[in-house]
């Protein structure tokens, strides 16, 4: 195991690595300037022995949108050139092959809503909407098991679905 340590350098320094193929909107990079903001800066930048970003991009433009002159990196001299491309996609995309336990987390959405957190600063676009999509399932579950609902195939066939998690839609009817 290599031993990693944090180094702080100026946002001039890094360089970011021309063919990072994760795009970050204006609106994505407000959103984790709010999180820096609120948090703060608790994921350095990932660099390589040129100071080439190879994971951060996000954070290193946020940290500029902030005056930030100066960010938290750590250094991974121990990749070779190859290493450190396929470490800027591996970072980029294994996040995103994850799912989310929805019942947690409309627990854990609710009880910040109830706590009044400014839920903005999570990433979510419309909590609301969100904690409107996540069914309630201890109760269907319940009433399954009971007997007292019983679904059939046409009870999903006339209804238009949503993820909660990219928005993607989609007709039952197609």
């Amino acid at each position: 195991m290599n031993n990693l340590e944090i180094e702080y350098r100026k946002t001039s320094e890094l360089l970011p690595y021309a063919r990072n193929a994760r795009k970050h909107s204006d609106p994505q990079v407000r959103q984790i300037a709010a999180s820096i903001k609120e948090f703060g800066f608790n994921a350095p930048i990932l660099i390589d022995d040129k100071n080439m970003i190879l994971a951060g991009h996000g954070r290193c433009l946020a940290a500029e949108i902030l005056g930030m002159d100066k960010v938290p990196t750590i250094r991974l001299n121990h990749l070779s050139e190859i290493q450190g491309k396929a470490y800027n996609l591996t970072d980029n995309q294994l996040a995103l092959n994850a799912d989310w336990d929805m019942d947690l987390l409309k627990l854990e959405v609710q009880e910040l809503k109830e706590l009044d957190f400014g839920l903005e600063v999570i990433g979510f676009e419309n909590v609301d909407i969100l904690l409107d999509v996540i069914p309630d399932f201890d109760d269907t579950e319940t009433k399954i098991a009971d007997g007292s609902v019983e679904l059939n195939e046409e009870d999903f066939q006339d209804f238009d679905h949503e993820c909660p998690k990219c928005g993607f839609s989609w007709d039952s009817k197609k």
